[in-house]
């Protein structure tokens, strides 16, 4: 079952490295360049959505159906310390299932700004040489 958290965690990583080559100023000539590639990436990339919400998914059902301790005279310290750990770990594969699906939407947007700017940046262009 790690496997699959290491493959959201890349994705995440890269989708959060993509984003930041996009808005860091001074990479104006690269810029064009990182953005065609980025533009062919964002289909392989959006299979992170689906993957995201069967491991959303897979956590809510491994929640509702975890044994539980009713009573605190039939839980051990063991069995109370491996339940707060199964919420932490919870809790960090949901953050991780977020992160990865709010990146993606980021990479996008700043994807698809640019290409409208470049857009209207020819427009402009083509405008100012009529005149």
């Amino acid at each position: 079952m790690a496997l699959e958290w290491i493959v959201i965690g890349y994705a995440a990583g890269a989708e959060a490295t993509m984003v930041l080559l996009l808005t860091l100023p001074g990479l104006g000539p690269l810029r064009k360049g990182l953005v065609a590639v980025i533009r062919n990436l964002l289909k392989p990339f959006l299979s992170v959505v689906p993957f995201g919400v069967f491991l959303f998914m897979d956590i809510y059902w491994k929640y509702e159906n975890r044994p539980t301790c009713e009573s605190s005279e039939s839980c051990t310290p063991t069995d109370q310390l491996r339940d707060q750990k199964y919420i932490m770990k919870t809790q960090r594969n949901i953050l991780l299932i977020v992160s990865a699906l709010v990146f993606y939407w980021l990479l996008y947007s700043v994807t698809h700004m640019l290409i409208t700017i470049e857009i209207l940046n020819a427009r402009i262009e083509k405008l100012k040489n009529r005149d």
